[in-house]
């Protein structure tokens, strides 16, 4: 590589990586703020909102790149023309063609990054992310398990738990359930406990009461109990099985698919 292209080279790449970094700080700031309110506030730690933010990263980087790689390409040459650098060398005879060679090097080390983010990473993260999300999204713990604040999991129903003791009680629950259409219930117990059994979770209320208010009439019937049984998998959202996506496969993958992946995701082989 003769000593020209090695120094238009060298700037490209410099360029290339100053907004690379720019862009990828936007993009991905972008993108923390909103994982931060949805994470955070569902009672995750700061350890899962730095693991989902670095699986954001290969997307944001996708579209950061090619950017960039533009910006770059047209500061340099911008830059090099005002300075007169260019005119310098085209007066040593290289012609417009030969100019553009370290250009051709740059757009094919760009190429190939964005070839491993897009055939291999990218799918990756996403496969991962989505993985990860389906996990947090079903975590009682993350969603319910929260002391001192009302939180409401679903529309019309509001939960509250004063304190929770290390051996997994609950202690002074409420739950209010305005959902329906007919009647609306009030739970209060002294302490509970969550118990998962054939595949849904309960919980478990021990000492407590039920308050039905009647909308037709504004009648209300209390009730007590000593243990009472509430599904709670409804306030969760019971997730299905999604499987694979044709976005979570790379490109070997979506060529060459087998059986067994086209059952996952759900498409033909013409289809991936």
């Amino acid at each position: 590589m003769a000593r020209f292209d090695r120094y238009m080279l060298s700037q490209l790449m410099v360029l290339f990586g100053f907004f690379s970094l720019v862009l990828v700080l936007v993009y991905w700031i972008n993108r923390a703020v909103l994982l931060f309110d949805q994470l955070i506030a569902d009672g995750q730690s700061a350890t899962v909102f730095l693991e989902f933010t670095a699986l954001t990263l290969p997307g944001v980087m996708r579209l950061a790149l090619p950017l960039a790689a533009f910006a770059a390409a047209v500061y340099v040459t911008n830059r090099m023309t005002t300075e007169s650098e260019l005119v310098v060398v085209q007066a040593t005879g290289y012609s417009a063609f030969r100019l553009a060679r370290p250009v051709l090097y740059f757009g094919l080390i760009v190429a190939m990054l964005m070839s491993l983010l897009m055939h291999f990473l990218v799918p990756m993260s996403r496969a991962q992310y989505d993985q990860r999300l389906a996990e947090i999204s079903q975590s009682i713990t993350a969603r319910l398990l929260t002391e001192g604040e009302f939180i409401e999991p679903v529309n019309g129903v509001t939960f509250y738990i004063r304190e929770i003791t290390p051996g997994g009680e609950l202690q002074d629950i409420f739950l209010s359930d305005t959902r329906g259409t007919t009647d609306h219930v009030t739970y209060t117990a002294s302490r509970a406990f969550l118990v998962r059994e054939s595949g849904e979770t309960q919980l478990v209320m021990i000492d407590g009461m039920v308050q039905t208010l009647r909308l037709d009439n504004d009648r209300l019937f209390t009730t007590s109990f000593d243990d009472f049984a509430y599904n709670i998998g409804a306030l969760i959202g019971e997730q299905r099985e999604q499987g694979r996506r044709a976005a979570h496969l790379s490109t070997a993958e979506l060529l060459n698919p087998t059986q067994a992946l086209q059952d996952a995701a759900r498409q033909s082989a013409a289809r991936l």
